[in-house]
């Protein structure tokens, strides 16, 4: 199992929609985007009908083989079971979290998303989260189950937990400054790269402006 990429920097946490594209034409993107330094690269749970679900995650897992960032599936126990991924990041916390055998056994990272509900940052720290994905930091439409986040909220998860912090929700690279302040450890980032018309300029351009407002 790998552990998330984490930098003395913040960093980009990917998120790749696996029917975004055909499958050749974003793998062939998939392997320039990978030679970054992501802390991690999540599949969200977003199949077609028609596609492999386990032979596509084991696909991305063998891409990202060479380098240092975890595979995560998006809520699918089943998935992470049949699959070579590294974990798994779940919208919410199961009822029976702790009958699960790939959770108790704790050979996967597990990562939740998480919202002005500070209770839910608590209950991570305690059953043993790797991470918490702050969601949604501004309005997008690729989270719209997602309530917005207030940034009294993210401050005020950095007293509660030495968790990983990330933020996700429609963050463009012009909000990374007013962000710069708050106690984070990357972005997490799908269409501001992914659906972008030139994805590894767009990636390029986080990441420069990411360490422009760290300096």
């Amino acid at each position: 199992m790998k552990k998330l990429n984490l930098q003395s920097e913040k960093g980009i946490y990917l998120v790749i929609d696996p029917s975004d594209k055909p499958e050749e034409e974003l793998f062939s993107l998939l392997e320039k985007l990978f030679t970054f330094p992501l802390i991690a690269v999540q599949i969200w749970d977003n199949f077609g009908e028609t596609q492999d679900a386990v032979a596509f995650t084991n696909k991305v897992v063998n891409l990202a083989s060479a380098y240092n960032f975890p595979i995560l599936v998006n809520n699918r126990w089943d998935l992470l079971k049949l699959s070579q991924a590294d974990g798994i990041h779940l919208d919410s916390i199961p009822v029976n979290l702790s009958g699960i055998p790939e959770f108790s056994q704790k050979n996967h990272l597990v990562g939740l998303t998480v919202n002005n509900d500070l209770n839910l940052i608590h209950q991570a720290d305690l059953l043993g989260f790797d991470y918490v994905s702050f969601c949604s930091v501004y309005p997008t439409s690729t989270t719209q189950h997602c309530d917005l986040v207030s940034f009294e909220s993210i401050r005020k998860a950095a007293e509660i937990t030495n968790l990983p912090v990330f933020l996700a929700g429609g963050i463009k690279t012009r909000h990374l400054p007013e962000l710069h302040a708050l106690p984070y450890s990357g972005i997490a980032i799908i269409s501001g790269v992914m659906q972008n018309d030139n994805p590894e300029m767009a990636l390029q351009n986080y990441l420069n402006s990411i360490q422009k407002n760290q300096s």
